[in-house]
């Protein structure tokens, strides 16, 4: 069975949106991926896309969505990323929160460390479901 992972910020234009490219570019098909927010932006953050093509990851197609119960309850693993009470709970999930910096209005040069731990994280998300992610 596929796993499910549903990655949560409050505009889902950042943080969250570049945890689901890396993601998706790691697990390939092992692992459906979601990204939403509770206050969805206009746009993803252009530093963020910026940050994330440099590494060889294309998020620029991507675009803000809100956060339904339906995407939560569609996912195994829930992942917040500073959205605080605004995130619905639902019992049975499984819910992480990391705390990562927001870069919101910041430039790319800022973003680029969001990004490096934001692999990071998602390389050991990875191993602990069982997938195995490139080198």
């Amino acid at each position: 069975m596929t796993a499910s992972v549903l990655f949560v910020c409050v505009h889902n234009a950042g943080r969250s949106q570049m945890a689901a490219g890396w993601l998706r570019h790691l697990a390939g098909e092992a692992v459906e991926v979601r990204s939403a927010g509770s206050l969805p932006g206009d746009q993803v953050n252009p530093a963020a896309v910026q940050a994330m093509a440099e590494v060889g990851i294309d998020i620029s197609d991507q675009r803000p969505k809100v956060l339904t119960t339906d995407a939560v309850e569609a996912s195994d693993v829930v992942i917040t990323m500073g959205c605080g009470d605004a995130c619905p709970v639902f019992p049975g999930k499984r819910y992480l929160d990391w705390a990562l910096e927001d870069p919101a209005g910041k430039g790319v040069d800022s973003v680029r460390p969001i990004r490096d731990e934001i692999e990071q994280r998602i390389r050991g998300l990875l191993a602990e479901l069982g997938v195995s992610a490139p080198a």
